[in-house]
């Protein structure tokens, strides 16, 4: 993720939005919940039965407000009166030795009968009150009692996990009963019930509780239930409900048929898109009929909305129609036809195939392909930005490497020992300062300016796997840039294009269409912004109060108009494929549903529309054979969007194209973003890391939108405590066992908590294990100590620990669990304590991105990972560095013992700093290793046999089941392995 700051006309105010509050349970005395105190137990000696005649005055509710003789009078309004029969209501009142009582009546809503001010004298035993008339009798003597209103509440404590219910209530106008309640009834599977008579009440408030002192008050709120059937369930309180536990029918009614089916070809490719059908429970999947060509009637089912049919006939018409099957079976009717003719077969089809080997295996070179390599200036481009940051200064254009200057350098990132490269966003930007490809503007299109001929996308994936090298493309789903997504939306204008402006906003060039590259003949530019001004408010605008001045100035001193800068609160964005406003709470409901900075407008990622594009487009990249995806900015898309939409249709492309196999392991690993030392990020389940490793569950409402919304109240109230766990990253004492993914989402992580705490090795472990427990297999986390973003405890600097520290810390990465993954230039220090990005605001050959190509100039050939057969130049240099050949010598090690590739760990038995043993075990292949890091080590109970240390070749016969190990130094370590290979590689300036 990078949120570069730019040079602007003049910033929105944010509109902050706030989550609201969560659950509210607590544990408390008895007494706790005010008002309700328990009621004295009353002398049981005069009473007085009061009735009261209703018919005159008509009103929905009666108080009797009293005083026994020589008594205090009630609280205003008095008590509630219940139905007694036909046109009388009545109270029987306690009155102690008293031998009356002084009485009034009101309705409960200041209209009053006090006998015209004196006040009502009543006596003991029956009493009626009627127009003013006190008479002893029972009017209601031999006729059927008036029913009082009646509540059926329905309460779910299935996310509590309680045994038993209680409802403390208090109708309104009554009393509270004494705590804690009464108890509630079992109904139905999740459900408890109570019948409760309300008298003349219309409703009651209500708190719940296990009877153990765990309540649940509504936030303290308590809830108000009315009469009739309610249901109270994750603090939502359902009026009218219906029965909850009523058998549910069978599902006999089939899906709508899907409608806006589109069929748009590509080559002998054709592009499937359509509406999502509805249904009363939810639809599970779709069918797509195809006729056409030679190959009959092909029906495929489909996950998503988007379907791309591949390797078709040429210039062939095909039809397609789609069906929705919901989990009954239930098969609608089949939508209207789309129909496609394919064209040419491209001359030079894509020739990709991801390795589809386990992605433990690998570790991983990351780079910004724009600052690694140049190998052709020809694509350079400064952008607007170029003099104003200081680059062209230093002829040091933001576009300044390439594919090319990658190809040319494989051989030192497979000589550094790395099978695997992620690079930044490749798709087509658009931003005044986009080099890092945050900014997607064509997802559709590979960036040209990092293309060549020769070295396209494609040719960098071809060139990679031919060295046994995989490609790991960031991909965004978030966002686009600010000028909106081709394909999908490009707004029409930002600004007003007067005198002051006109060196931002250029004029429109009839045929010229932005592609980051080509320079437009007039205004010699290839940031060209020609169709995004005007001089008069264009025609259809919908942005809010365009043209007028803000009363801002811009820092060059100029008039700054209203919608001359993207915000997602103007209008400019339309509602249905963007969000609508901005983050206000990071830890919050809108950190997943607002814009997290002015130059990435948010996508409405509900939007099946939207889902569309961004599948359609990131097809095309698993097409070309990329072995996997980093996911930016996952934590701001809600999971259920990913467990519905984008994971499931990455794995159903992945293995349609390439096989059951690579899909498998093709490996999705997301950018979930907390920079808290924290287990759970800020206590949010929602918000942290591990999260994203799981399916739903639950069932949520088929409506996208609204499943996120439920979703997150549901995961927020289970909390931090109700979080599944696995033990797939754990040895069972000694021994590995089968992991259990089937309720894996399809999306492993950065590991963001050991990154944070790289600052010190041992933070960083003792943070990482803490952590393993909530993941689905944190065997898979990628683990870094810096990146583009970010170094060790949210610091904006590279890693500045000196060289020993950096050392340590790739021992601890390269044989603990996870995926070691190395920033480019981390292997030399580059950049070491300079500012990560500052923006256009200094140039960038100044900061943690700058350009790498001079310490890799000149000629090198790797023979094999971690081997250079052949070097010269600055290159020869760099592969001298001490932390060069120690990641050499790791990377050998790692390759050479599948226990610290794929195995599981465990600290059970072992005594030290950073000591652990890991194991793998799959058919004849059974690889034990003892680890410790810098310090020393004991491991006790570990299975007889001969250990031999990979780093200095020592060998131990173990028969009593323990090995002690003295400390080999910082940096240093040692890694026995149970009937091992020996020493692996040659001694190094920290491992020997």
């Amino acid at each position: 993720m990078s949120r570069t700051p730019l040079p602007r006309p003049g910033r929105p105010v944010a509109v902050l939005a706030v989550a609201a509050g969560l659950f509210g349970l607590l544990a408390a005395p008895p007494d706790a919940p005010s008002p309700r105190t328990v009621p004295a137990a009353a002398v049981a000696e005069n009473t007085a039965t009061v009735f009261y005649w209703t018919k005159t005055k008509n009103w929905t509710a009666h108080n009797l407000h009293y005083a026994p003789d020589g008594g205090s009078w009630t609280a205003v309004p008095g008590v509630a009166m219940e139905p007694a029969c036909t046109d009388w209501v009545k109270r029987t009142v306690s009155l102690g030795t008293a031998a009356g009582l002084q009485a009034t009546f009101n309705n409960g809503s200041g209209t009053w009968d006090n006998n015209g001010g004196r006040n009502y004298a009543l006596g003991t035993g029956n009493i009626t009150v009627k127009d003013g008339v006190v008479a002893h009798s029972d009017p209601c003597a031999g006729t059927t009692p008036t029913p009082g209103a009646e509540a059926t509440v329905y309460y779910s404590a299935e996310a509590l996990g309680w045994s038993t219910a209680n409802i403390h209530y208090q109708p309104a106008g009554g009393a509270w009963t004494a705590v804690p309640g009464v108890g509630m009834q079992a109904a139905c599977a999740g459900w408890w019930k109570r019948e409760i008579d309300l008298g003349t009440a219309a409703s009651l408030k209500a708190a719940f509780n296990n009877g153990n002192g765990t309540w649940d008050n509504n936030g303290g709120s308590d809830y108000t239930i009315g009469t009739g059937v309610s249901t109270v369930r994750n603090r939502v309180v359902t009026a009218n409900a219906a029965d909850p536990c009523a058998a549910t029918p069978p599902d006999t009614q089939a899906p709508t048929a899907p409608g806006g089916v589109t069929a748009t070809a590509d080559g002998v490719s054709v592009l499937l898109s359509w509406d999502p059908a509805t249904d009363d429970r939810g639809v599970t999947k779709y069918q797509v009929t195809r006729t056409g060509g030679s190959g009959g009637s092909v029906v495929t089912d489909v996950g998503s909305t988007v379907f791309s049919d591949t390797n078709l006939a040429e210039r062939t018409a095909y039809t397609y129609t789609v069906k929705a099957v919901d989990a009954a079976g239930n098969v609608s009717a089949a939508s209207a036809p789309a129909t496609a003719t394919t064209g040419d077969r491209p001359a030079t089809p894509a020739t990709g195939r991801p390795l589809g080997t386990d992605p433990r295996k690998d570790p991983i070179y990351f780079v910004l392909t724009a600052r690694f390599n140049d190998g052709d200036p020809s694509n350079n481009r400064g952008g607007s930005q170029h003099v104003k940051s200081g680059n062209a200064a230093n002829d040091d254009p933001m576009f300044r490497g390439d594919f090319k200057g990658l190809i040319q350098k494989l051989d030192y990132v497979k000589g550094l020992g790395f099978s695997a490269i992620w690079v930044t966003p490749v798709v087509l930007n658009r931003s005044d300062y986009d080099y890092h490809g945050y900014h997607g503007y064509d997802f559709y299109k590979v960036d040209p300016r990092l293309e060549s001929a020769g070295a396209s996308y494609q040719d960098l994936i071809d060139a990679a796997h031919a060295k046994g090298m995989k490609i790991y493309q960031d991909v965004v789903y978030n966002h686009s840039s600010r000028w909106g997504a081709k394909g999908l939306f490009v707004p029409t204008v930002y600004g007003v294009r007067d005198s002051q402006w006109s060196w931002y906003y250029d004029e429109k060039q009839p045929g010229f269409e932005y592609d980051g590259l080509t320079v437009d003949a007039k205004t010699g530019k290839s940031y060209y912004n020609g169709d995004l001004w005007s001089t008069a408010e264009p025609t259809g605008n919908t942005c809010v109060d365009w043209g007028k001045p803000t009363g801002g100035k811009s820092a060059e001193g100029y008039t700054v108009y209203n919608c001359q800068w993207p915000s997602p609160t103007s209008g400019m964005f339309p509602k249905a494929l963007y969000h609508q406003c901005w983050i206000g709470n990071w830890e919050g409901e809108d950190s997943r549903s607002c814009w997290l900075h002015e130059d990435l407008a948010d996508f409405n990622t509900e939007n099946p529309a939207v889902q569309n594009y961004l599948i359609g487009a990131y097809d095309k990249y698993i097409d070309m054979g990329v072995d996997g995806f980093r996911v930016d900015t996952a934590v701001h898309i809600p999971r259920t969007t990913w467990n519905r939409r984008f994971l499931p249709a990455v794995q159903e492309r992945v293995a349609q194209r390439h096989g059951a196999e690579a899909a498998k392991n093709f490996f999705v690993f997301g950018e979930v973003a907390a920079f808290v030392n924290d287990k759970w990020n800020r206590g949010s389940v929602n918000h942290s890391a591990q999260f994203y490793t799981w399916k739903e569950r639950k069932e949520y409402d088929a409506d996208d939108t609204k499943a996120a919304l439920e979703m997150y109240d549901y995961e927020q109230q289970q909390g931090t405590g109700n979080q599944p766990t696995s033990t797939n990253a754990f040895l069972n004492g000694n021994s590995y066992h089968t992991p259990d993914h089937s309720r894996f989402s399809g999306m492993n992580v950065i590991d963001m908590r050991m990154h944070m705490n790289f600052g010190d090795a041992q933070n960083a472990f003792s943070n990482g294990k803490d952590s393993d427990d909530s993941y689905n297999d944190a065997t898979y986390n990628v683990v870094y100590v810096d990146s583009h973003d970010y170094g060790p405890n949210k610091s904006s600097e590279r890693y500045a620990g000196g060289t020993d520290a950096w050392a340590e810390n790739m021992s601890l990465m390269w044989t603990f669990r996870g995926i070691p993954t190395l920033y480019y230039g981390s292997e030399i220090e580059f950049q070491k304590g300079k500012k990560i990005d500052c923006g256009p605001g200094c140039p960038l050959a100044t900061t943690g991105r700058a350009y790498f190509g001079d310490h890799v100039a000149g000629s090198v050939t790797a023979s094999d990972f971690s081997q250079v057969s052949s070097a010269s130049g600055a290159v020869a240099t760099t592969l001298q560095q001490p932390l060069v050949r120690h990641v050499q010598r790791l990377n050998q090690i790692r390759r050479a013992i599948p226990a610290l590739q794929t195995g599981q760990y465990s600290t059970e038995g072992v005594s030290g700093g950073m000591a652990f043993k890991r194991r793998y075990t799959s058919g004849s292949t059974d690889s034990f290793a003892l680890v410790t890091v810098s310090g020393g080590a004991s491991f006790t109970g570990i299975p007889n046999g001969t250990y031999t240390d990979a780093v200095s070749g020592d060998v131990r016969t173990v028969t009593a089941g323990t090995l002690s190990v003295a400390a080999p130094g910082k940096g240093n370590l040692r890694v026995y392995v149970l009937n091992g290979p020996g020493r692996i590689g040659t001694a190094g300036p920290y491992l020997k």
